[in-house]
């Protein structure tokens, strides 16, 4: 067994960056009450109202033992008068300093959570802002982190900022009234606080790296336990269950070391710095006893001297509070700022496209895109999908079909040519009209932990139930969402895991035409669904009252069949156009990869069906409706030979 180490040494350069902690922490705390400023401003009046009193009360007490406790002593009588001055004196001052208090601490619950809602806004709109190819670079974890982890972090300094600040007051006051009392009693504590305030600083210093360090590795193992997570069932078919769990464990095991690291310097000056005021109490207790033998102070001098420290001791450790959540904050605050610096919006401009009802027109022209590695992944692609018909896009993995859906969405820009809506460039249309207008429905659904009728809806204006029905009769998935127990008002759990792949794929194909959008993106969005089912989907939308032009990823020999013009690409260049039925004629690398298609899917739904034990004479049945898959309901096993299996 390997012992944790705790080790998180900072190297030369991070020492020299984090000997600047103090100031950055003390920016950043200046940033964040200037966000909520009325919040704090209450904590810190409440708070310096509180310590005043506090001091305040130091002389009460030494008043009532030098006019009360001392003369009822040595005389045994006990003046009233005194006495209730003295009682309404402690009442009243305690009363002040509960609703200080209460006003410090609310005061500070307010400005705390208050600047993490508005950090966490601000995040969450960067977020929406940036484009999909920052999204891509980013785990979900580490998202989540910022958002979460990060603004905690930087914000923690915030709750004991007010009582710190009431501290400083209190430390002024206090050692006003120590000189007023006497030299030699102000000399303690003219040494302690300065000495304290230092000890905190080198703390503060020494603590930063290995605080970053620890908040890296938070994000680390928030990202690997959301990945695990997400993909729980690919890792459980895959019985990569010891493998997952090794590398959590990695990231577990490197984070608690770090946090051991930050628990061992705290180890290191915590006590030091608890201890120091109340050293100061006793060298205050001690010197002050000395002065009051030699007659320079008297007995309820010397009484409020050793109070007044008493209750230093506590509200004197609140700037150590602080300033050991200061590189954490530090870390934090960069970490979001990160975020807030991201760049690359995607801007759009002002122009409006005509509501007419009709289907758009969709043209690409000498488009060309390259990802961020330098990757071209189209080059000079050009064609148009006329208003109301049905292009398939066709070719093999990465030869780019996926991006021209992206493109036509406008998830991402091309680097040359244009993409056109209607005549008008996409990048000047405003966002409402492209979202108005188009719908992207991507091979991977994605279902929020929701009912369904919010799942459609996503609370847009004007989505009434009939509507949303409409929808669900066009993508095929009125039946099941009819059976559900609670109709559109069925919760679907979190991602729909409550529906299967086909149910989820059709919800989502019905949330995208509920908008009656006037271009309908499809990347291969119905490959959970059966051939039959997907056919009768495709040709209910080209046959449409509501009409739209849509451009499909198609890998479906019925799917591509139904389209009005097939556009072939190779290696991100379109090598063929045209109708199904005269590029399997004339053009031999679309008929091979079309073939190829048509055998691998006739290879899974025999394996399905063989399996679920629904091979029945010599027929393919669908699973849910109970017709043939095929259109001649037969199937001729012979075909398959080894050879084309094996191809």
């Amino acid at each position: 067994m390997t012992l944790p180490t705790g080790d998180a040494a900072p190297t030369a350069a991070e020492q020299t960056t984090d000997a600047r902690i103090l100031r950055r922490g003390l920016r950043n705390i200046g940033a964040m009450i200037r966000i909520a400023p009325k919040p704090f401003a209450v904590a810190a009046l409440g708070a310096m109202v509180n310590t005043a009193l506090t001091l305040f009360l130091s002389f009460v007490i030494g008043w009532v033992v030098a006019e009360i406790a001392v003369p009822a002593y040595e005389n045994g009588e006990v003046a009233l008068g005194s006495v209730v001055i003295g009682v309404a004196a402690l009442l009243g001052t305690s009363i002040i300093r509960f609703s200080s208090m209460c006003a410090r601490r609310i005061g500070a619950g307010v400005m705390m959570f208050g600047v993490q809602a508005h950090w966490r806004r601000r995040i969450t709109r960067r977020y929406l802002a940036l484009p999909v190819s920052w999204h891509q670079k980013h785990p979900t974890g580490t998202l989540l982190s910022n958002a979460n982890a990060d603004v905690e972090a930087a914000t923690r300094p915030l709750a004991p900022l007010p009582f710190a600040c009431g501290t400083l007051f209190m430390v002024a006051i206090a050692m006003v009234a120590f000189f007023s009392i006497d030299w030699a009693v102000a000399l303690v504590a003219l040494a302690m606080f300065p000495t304290l305030f230092a000890l905190n600083a080198l703390f503060a210093t020494k603590m930063a790296p290995r605080a970053k360090r620890a908040q890296e590795l938070r994000a680390e193992v928030s990202a690997v336990g959301h990945e695990s997570f997400d993909g729980a069932l690919v890792v459980k078919a895959m019985g990569r269950e010891a493998a997952e769990t090794e590398r959590f464990s990695a990231s577990a095991t490197e984070l608690r070391d770090a946090m051991i690291g930050v628990g061992r310097l705290r180890a290191a000056f915590e006590p030091a710095i608890a201890g120091l005021p109340e050293i100061g109490v006793i060298l205050a207790l001690l010197v002050g006893l000395a002065r009051f033998q030699a007659g320079a102070i008297d007995l309820g001098q010397l009484v409020t001297v050793a109070f007044m420290f008493s209750v230093l001791a506590l509200p004197v450790r609140a700037i150590g509070w602080v300033l050991g959540d200061l590189p954490g904050s530090v870390v934090g605050r960069e970490r979001v700022d990160h975020v807030l610096a991201a760049t690359g919006d995607m801007t759009y401009g002002d122009k409006e496209l005509q509501d007419t009802g009709a289907a758009a027109e969709l043209a690409f022209d000498h488009v060309a895109y390259a990802y961020p590695d330098g990757h071209e992944a189209l080059t000079d692609v050009s064609f148009t999908v006329e208003p109301g018909s049905t292009v398939a896009l066709v070719g093999a993995t990465g030869s780019g079909k996926s991006t021209l859906a992206h493109l036509a969405a406008r998830l991402i820009d091309p680097a040359r040519g244009t993409v056109r809506l209607d005549g008008e460039d996409l990048r000047d249309l405003t966002h409402a009209a492209l979202a108005r207008n188009t719908a992207l429905v991507q091979q991977i659904p994605f279902v929020f932990d929701d009912t369904v009728r919010a799942n459609l809806s996503l609370d847009r204006a004007g989505l009434d139930d009939d509507r949303l029905w409409d929808a669900l009769v066009a993508a095929g998935a009125e039946k099941f969402t009819a059976s559900l127990d609670d109709g559109l008002d069925t919760e679907v759990g979190e991602r729909g895991t409550t529906l299967s792949g086909g149910q989820r794929q059709r919800l989502t194909l019905a949330r995208a035409l509920a908008g009656r959008p006037r271009l309908l993106v499809l990347d291969d969005a119905t490959s959970a669904v059966d051939p039959k089912v997907e056919s009768q989907i495709l040709s209910g939308l080209k046959h449409s009252s509501e009409s739209a032009s849509v451009l499909v990823v198609a890998y479906r020999r019925a799917t591509i069949a139904l389209a009005d013009r097939v556009v072939f690409l190779e290696d991100g260049r379109i090598t063929a156009q045209g109708t199904h039925t005269g590029l399997l004629r004339d053009h031999r690398p679309y008929a091979e990869l079309v073939t190829a298609y048509e055998r691998a899917e006739a290879e899974r739904e025999f394996d399905s069906e063989f399996k679920d034990g629904e091979l029945k004479d010599g027929e393919f049945h669908d699973a849910e409706y109970g017709d043939s898959a095929f259109s001649g309901g037969e199937f001729n096993k012979s075909e398959f030979n080894d050879e084309e299996t094996a191809a």
